[in-house]
């Protein structure tokens, strides 16, 4: 079955990811949170990560979070194409689609950065915390690596994005809303964690004995 297959959750996790860039120019608010629309997608693209640093090893991990930045990169150019490409003289939307999917190139960048440093440490340290505990409580590493460089990206991403634009304090109640919104999802993922580990894991031992 292909949800056994380990490529599948890399497509998912590159899905996830370019999707949450799509979706996070929508701001909503959560009991009372300020947030963008990708809260719902990003986050458990730690726990992809995670799994594969779990199963295939830190460098293929790597290897992962460099192909959803080259393919970031990808989306970018394409939905700038599309912005550039003349509008039919009957479609009155190119307003629509240059705020919805016409990035500025300060949250663009914003975002890559905030993305290369937190995954990057993500799997650093789901690694570090693997040595410590001698391969032993995936909940730890998984929690900690992912509580962590979710701090990383929430401040690098809106502090990059929004500083100067808005005063301190909206800045701060907006990493600090990200950011909690953030680790509860981490928790509640942990037994998500454990149950593709043991799939992806079961399979992987399968592959090899065949």
């Amino acid at each position: 079955m292909f949800l056994n297959n380990l490529s599948f959750l890399r497509y998912l996790f590159i899905t996830c990811l370019l999707l949450s860039n799509i979706i996070a120019s929508k701001i909503i608010i959560v009991g009372g949170l300020i947030l963008p629309a990708a809260i719902i997608l990003y986050p458990v693209t730690f726990l992809f990560t995670d799994i594969v640093s779990e199963v295939d090893g830190k460098e293929q991990a790597r290897a992962l979070v460099m192909m959803g930045f080259y393919m970031s990169l990808v989306m970018v150019i394409v939905l700038f194409v599309g912005k550039l490409l003349p509008s039919a003289p009957f479609w009155k939307h190119q307003d629509a689609y240059n705020s919805i999917l016409g990035a500025t190139p300060r949250i663009v960048l914003a975002s890559m950065i905030a993305y290369l440093i937190s995954q990057h440490h993500d799997v650093w340290a789901f690694h570090w915390w693997k040595e410590k505990t001698a391969g032993k409580h995936l909940w730890l590493r998984n929690n900690l690596s992912t509580i962590v460089s979710q701090l990383i990206d929430s401040t690098l991403f809106i502090g990059i994005a929004f500083g100067g634009m808005y005063p301190l304090k909206t800045i701060v109640i907006m990493i600090v809303s990200q950011y909690l919104v953030k680790v509860g999802i981490a928790l509640i993922d942990t037994p998500f964690c454990y149950l593709l580990v043991r799939m992806y894991g079961n399979h992987r031992k399968q592959v090899q004995r065949t």
